[in-house]
């Protein structure tokens, strides 16, 4: 589209200049326009003479066969990534593999091939000035259609200035070999360009007059291969990865085992109805809304630490920017010597770990977020503030804002007792506890002191819930009759209560989603963008 666009600017120039002139000096001009424009579509198109007849350098480009493809050898051949591209590498000859971004060409003689990577791109030249390229060398790339794969092998050089099209401004290769591996369609239902566009850069265009594509939420789902492609993107799941790797690492270094519990089970894991209900071999069953129960089971049985990272169902009709019917979940339970304030340290600890790790390591990601979707880093405290739910409901009384100290927190209530919060306290990450019991789930412990009120908190990252969290019940005949009082079928979890009258230590436990995560850390205005296939109630493809 760039090079389209730049072709286009001087005709507009001409069109502007012939105002002036009389009208057979403008046909004149306009003739001339044509002859050039025919002369540009000839030097893609058209055979020349010189073209005409065997290539001596048709080694050096073309399609690779089938055969070639089909793991017939190794070459021994060394590939350098596009993102590892630098100007130290000057007259090295590298070997690349990437996706064509797009193709400029300049004449019969010259091309510029932008070449992307994993959200990386480097420019590439052709030029038969080079011993090594031909102008049919030069059609043949100019022929390729837009995010077919290549290979390339060239030479690294430092241009004088720097190119503004290519995320690797400093270097370019001037190519010697270039083969095309797999083809494209030669028409693509969204256009990456288009998909990595920011809101900023498509407003900008709207103020000067100009029309810029905005492809919107659902065509990008449609068609989410092309737009998990964009940098934006590639730096969203990458993230993503570190924040479960970092959740890993850490729990482990504190003692932590990985465990895998059933996602089939015969009845509700949190109460409610909000369930994906199937035939299981004749019975009744459901799929996991949590790993509560089976996690629980687990610190019965002497594991003391335990953690899992797997997929939740929760059959809502949430049509919301934050909810989704399949997510990941990074869930935790633990024995509580004392208080469950050592559960609230460990979400602590390893969040502003987490968010520490990602700050330094991931910049390169974050900063391709961040020209695609603008945010300002989350503001966290080396301690994290914990305020009670009575608390927080006195701020929002101060701010003339009246919530139920009995009840739970809307979402608007949510965003601006995060306001008040940040606004206090300097912090976009909080944790807020002693919930009231009637809006906890049923396996949640009561506090000593007011049984209105629970060991249970949430927390929070830019005004919206992340975590939920609390001590358990692990007292049998207690556990029953807080499931009852809950509208919970006693004898459809009766293997879950009956793990408690074997001997179970005092434990508590929270868990997080991690699309949510990713979303809020990096300010997303919807969690759409931080699952790769999303799963909603209106979407199960692709």
């Amino acid at each position: 589209m760039a090079s389209e666009e730049s072709e286009i600017t001087p005709m507009n120039e001409s069109q502007e200049e012939g105002k002036k002139l009389s009208k057979k000096e403008a046909a004149k001009l306009e003739r001339q326009r044509r002859r050039q424009e025919a002369a540009a579509v000839a030097s893609i198109s058209a055979v020349s003479v010189v073209e005409e007849g065997p290539d001596p350098l048709s080694g050096n480009y073309g399609d690779v066969a089938l055969k070639d493809l089909q793991s017939k050898a190794v070459s021994g051949r060394k590939w350098t990534e596009v993102g590892s591209l630098s100007p130290e590498m000057r007259e090295q000859v590298v070997l690349i593999r990437g996706r064509v971004q797009t193709i400029r060409p300049v004449g019969k003689k010259i091309a510029f091939v932008v070449v992307r990577e994993r959200g990386f791109t480097v420019q590439c030249v052709l030029t038969v000035k080079h011993e090594l390229v031909s102008a049919q060398m030069v059609k043949f790339a100019t022929s390729l259609s837009k995010e077919s794969i290549l290979d390339v092998e060239g030479v690294v050089t430092v241009p004088e200035k720097p190119i503004t099209g290519a995320t690797q401004q400093q270097v370019e290769i001037q190519i010697s070999k270039l083969y095309c591996v797999n083809k494209a369609v030669p028409t693509l239902p969204i256009n990456i360009e288009d998909a990595s566009r920011s809101e900023v850069e498509i407003e900008q265009a709207l103020e000067k007059g100009e029309q810029l594509v905005r492809v919107n939420q659902d065509t990008r789902l449609n068609y989410r291969i092309l737009d998990i492609r964009t940098p934006a993107n590639q730096g969203i799941f990458r993230i993503q990865c570190q924040v479960e790797n970092i959740f890993r690492q850490f729990l482990l270094s504190e003692g932590f085992i990985g465990i895998h519990t059933p996602k089939l089970i015969g009845g509700s894991s949190e109460g409610g109805s909000a369930v994906f209900k199937l035939d299981y071999k004749g019975q009744p069953a459901c799929l996991a809304q949590s790993p509560q129960l089976h996690k629980q089971m687990a610190i019965c049985g002497d594991f003391g630490r335990v953690f899992e990272i797997g997929p939740v169902f929760r059959a809502e009709d949430s049509f919301t920017h934050r909810h989704l019917c399949e997510f990941t979940g990074l869930d935790v339970e633990m024995e509580i010597k004392e208080h469950y304030s050592e559960v609230m340290d460990i979400v602590d600890r390893l969040f502003v770990a987490m968010f520490d790790s990602l700050n330094e390591k991931c910049q390169k990601e974050l900063d391709a977020i961040g020209r695609q979707y603008p945010f300002e880093p989350l503001k966290y405290l080396r301690k994290t503030l914990r305020l009670t739910f009575q608390e927080g409901v006195q701020m929002l009384k101060e701010a003339g804002i009246e919530v139920d100290p009995f009840g739970d927190l809307n979402t608007e209530s949510e965003r601006k007792l995060g306001q008040l919060v940040a606004e206090k306290y300097g912090t976009e990450f909080y944790i807020l506890h002693k919930y009231p019991l009637a809006v906890r789930p049923f396996y949640t412990m009561p506090c000593y002191d007011n049984p209105a009120y629970s060991n249970s908190f949430d927390v929070f990252i830019r005004g919206e819930e992340i975590i939920s969290g609390a001590q358990r019940v692990h007292v049998p005949e207690f556990l029953a009759k807080r499931a009852e009082e809950c509208g919970i079928v006693v004898k459809t979890i009766s293997t879950y209560i009956d793990s408690f009258r074997y001997g179970a230590p005092p434990h508590g436990g929270f868990g997080v989603g991690l699309e949510r995560v990713v979303m809020l850390f990096c300010a997303l205005n919807n969690i759409r963008k931080t699952s790769l296939f999303p799963r909603d109630p209106q979407r199960i493809a692709p």
